[in-house]
């Protein structure tokens, strides 16, 4: 082979396994490109506040985006700290399973009225064609619980919608565990809470909708109110 050969032959292309660049845990490549993605993400003002500036919690959205399939930036959207527990949002459930691939649309069986009020969701199996049904929820198992007895609950003004985020939820653990990542939705977390731990979502709109007060601080003292208890 002539010295002009050589210098056209181009060097081979070193191959490289796409399956383990993406995945941040499985190779330092992976994680070093995670890393930077991650840092991308925590300096948008898009995502949710808890994510803005957070480069671990990025990464582990990431990573969990990277397990479902999912766009990084849905997860973001619908990923809830409650009590220090990571949460989906029920919508996201419902979506994620839709998307799945593996059933037909959820669909939301309402019967009864008052505490007979009850749903199921149902679909069908792409796989074996058979109906699946998630366990029937009710007014009065949410009372049982004591779902609905909290002070700004959901279940007291919207009933319907609050049976059919149980019933996904139900359905989705029973019939796609790998879907929710062993993950509760935030509304479970929230009907089951003592009031004694704290809680952190992604934002104030978040907390009006799960019915929680905003943490109110007292009001400084001025000048007149401490004259006015020395006055006689």
């Amino acid at each position: 082979m002539s010295d002009q050969e050589t210098q056209l032959t181009p060097e081979p292309i070193q191959e490289v396994d796409l399956q383990q660049s993406v995945s941040g845990f499985a190779s330092a490549q992976g994680f070093e490109l995670m890393q930077r993605q991650a840092k991308c993400l925590s300096a948008s003002t898009l995502v949710p506040k808890q994510f803005q500036g957070n480069l671990p919690d990025c990464i582990i959205a990431l990573e969990m985006a990277q397990r479902l399939g999912a766009s990084p930036f849905a997860v973001m959207q619908q990923l809830y700290i409650v009590h220090g527990k990571p949460s989906w949002s029920s919508q996201f459930i419902i979506s994620a399973v839709n998307a799945s691939g593996k059933f037909t649309p959820l669909q939301f069986r309402m019967e009864g009225e008052g505490e007979t009020r009850s749903c199921v969701a149902h679909c069908i199996d792409k796989l074996t064609g058979e109906r699946l049904e998630s366990p029937e929820v009710s007014i009065k198992m949410a009372k049982a619980e004591g779902w609905s007895t909290k002070s700004g609950s959901k279940w007291k003004t919207m009933p319907d919608l609050m049976l059919r985020y149980r019933a996904a939820t139900f359905f989705g653990r029973l019939y796609a565990p790998e879907i929710l990542l062993g993950m509760q939705s935030k509304e479970e977390i929230i009907d089951v809470d003592t009031g004694k731990t704290s809680m952190k979502v992604a934002s104030p709109a978040a907390e009006s909708f799960m019915g929680i007060e905003p943490e109110k601080k007292p009001e400084p003292e001025t000048t007149e109110d401490k004259e006015e208890d020395w006055t006689e």
